[in-house]
């Protein structure tokens, strides 16, 4: 990744884009930048700009829209026109990128395409896609979870699991991020959880006898029954006049 001057002569530093500037694309800015790669950076959401340049990144421009993210700060699914414009803006940084990490994701939906195939033809052979969003059907058109696809040249890895690659990293931080749930749902002396509080009514999945979070009321609605066109009316039939 870094800059190497030798006396034979100069390496620039390796060219990463990232997808996505949530936990995970903010963490991979910061650890490419340390590795010594110049850094580029893509998020629909306006407030993400600071952070990505804080890090060191550079952002990629486009026009955003203003309502890109939930109340709470996640990433909203955006029209097919807009997915479009995204498409065009990264297409335009792909021929330059030696590593792309693909991180976008869209709670409880799939994850948006954002690198067709038609794209993949003008990356330069060598360069590496890593897709973090690969089981939510991932980034990339070619991504397949658990599989490294090669494409011209391009190799696309569509990660999955990653945290058990760490386990002890990520059960430390799984028992730590649960501790703090159950602090938050059962302050000291509460033995109701505060059902006025943002957190706790996002994490409930029923109450009451009936389904209380939105997305998982979503997930369960019977899928509308495609339209069956009506059967065509049988031609009919003439006969032919008699012989006189």
């Amino acid at each position: 990744f870094p800059l190497l001057m030798t006396a034979a002569g100069t390496i620039p530093p390796a060219t990463v884009l990232i997808l996505g500037a949530g936990v995970a694309g903010l963490q991979a800015i910061a650890t490419a930048k340390r590795l010594g790669a110049k850094v580029e950076a893509f998020d629909p959401r306006p407030a993400v700009k600071d952070q990505v340049k804080s890090l060191g990144a550079t952002f990629v421009e486009m026009e955003m829209p203003a309502d890109a993210e939930t109340k709470g700060g996640y990433a909203k699914e955006m029209s097919a026109e807009f997915l479009r414009k995204e498409q065009e803006a990264i297409a335009a940084r792909l021929p330059k990128v030696d590593v792309v990490i693909c991180t976008a994701q869209v709670f409880g939906k799939r994850a948006p395409l954002l690198i067709t195939k038609a794209m993949l033809g003008a990356m330069r052979p060598g360069t590496v896609i890593v897709d973090l969003a690969a089981e939510q059907g991932g980034n990339c058109e070619l991504t397949r979870a658990g599989e490294t696809v090669r494409h011209q040249g391009v190799a696309i890895v569509g990660a999955v699991n990653l945290p058990a690659t760490i386990p002890s990293d990520a059960s430390l931080m799984y028992s730590k991020n649960i501790t703090n749930l159950f602090a938050t749902l059962f302050p000291k002396g509460a033995t109701t959880p505060n059902f006025e509080d943002e957190v706790t009514v996002g994490a409930c999945i029923t109450r009451d006898g009936a389904i209380a979070n939105e997305g998982v009321r979503a997930a369960l609605r019977p899928a509308k029954p495609a339209k069956t066109a009506r059967p065509a009316k049988a031609p009919k039939t003439v006969k032919a006049p008699k012989k006189k």
